[in-house]
């Protein structure tokens, strides 16, 4: 049982990976993004048809009869269904909106202790879910951290060619638009996977905790943080913002990043690790 969890743990990890793409596909028309994003769900479909099939063996839960197993068996339908549609259909905004559902409803499943789950197996997947949490906000936290030093480097860049000072760094540094565009597309995977974190922290949160509260410090500031960075892709796509002033835009992002990990993180009263 505990090895058919760990199936399920990869599926839900390959299953962040696959809709943070389809989020680039979605904001950008990326074809490859697309086709990396299908055949990642491809796979997740695969996991969760092994999940199911060994599930039933070992406990004989009937899969649409009890409700963990719907559960299970509703998601499995819904990537089923995203898969067909965007071979047949090619209708890629619905594959994606339709997979963000699916996720959100696979997590909770996966790591809320309900059902026909023995409580040794509950509490382990709850503990587990803190570790696959931390590991996707850490993942984000890099990104954006990768982001924000092309950002520098732009600035860097505009301000030798604003001084004219044509020497071997101006031309190592790189092009502007290069240094711009690998800064938002940095951005376009960390802005939702960052997303999943938080949801995955809340499930293990209202599972976990005698006493969450969504007013704890690091919790509006995580908040914070993906507002801040959805508004910076908003306001790139609208072209509100372009250039240096998105550059600084998205360093100052950076800053209330790294405001929310080390001070509002001390501040919280339940997140007791730090990055």
């Amino acid at each position: 049982m505990l090895q058919n969890s760990f199936i399920y743990h990869i599926a839900i990890i390959l299953y962040a990976f696959s809709i943070s793409l389809y989020f680039i596909d979605f904001l950008q028309s990326n074809q490859r993004a697309n086709r990396i994003a299908f055949w990642l769900l491809s796979i997740v479909w695969v996991l969760q048809t092994i999940f199911i099939s060994v599930r039933y063996t070992e406990t004989h839960a009937n899969p649409i009869l009890t409700m963990l197993s719907g559960v299970y068996f509703y998601v499995w339908l819904l990537i089923t269904l995203s898969l067909i549609i965007n071979r047949a259909l090619r209708v890629d905004f619905l594959v994606f909106f339709l997979n963000v559902v699916a996720f959100g409803v696979s997590a909770f499943s996966t790591f809320t202790p309900f059902g026909r789950t023995p409580p040794v197996l509950a509490n382990r997947l709850v503990s587990e879910l803190l570790y696959v949490h931390v590991g996707m906000a850490v993942i984000s936290y890099a990104a954006f951290t990768v982001s924000f030093i092309f950002s520098i480097m732009y600035l860097l860049q505009y301000r030798l060619l604003k001084q004219k000072k044509w020497n071997t760094r101006l031309r190592r540094l790189g092009d502007l638009m290069k240094l711009d565009t690998m800064s938002y597309f940095t951005n376009v995977f960390a802005v939702p996977f960052f997303m999943l974190a938080i949801l995955l922290g809340s499930i293990w949160a209202y599972a976990k905790l005698d006493s969450f509260h969504w007013y704890d410090p690091k919790v509006i500031g995580s908040f914070v943080v993906l507002f801040v960075y959805g508004t910076g892709l908003y306001i790139r796509i609208s072209e509100r913002l372009q250039g240096r002033n998105l550059a600084y835009w998205n360093v100052g992002a950076f800053l209330v990043m790294l405001i929310n990990i080390f001070l509002l993180g001390n501040l919280s009263s339940f997140h007791l690790w730090n990055f």
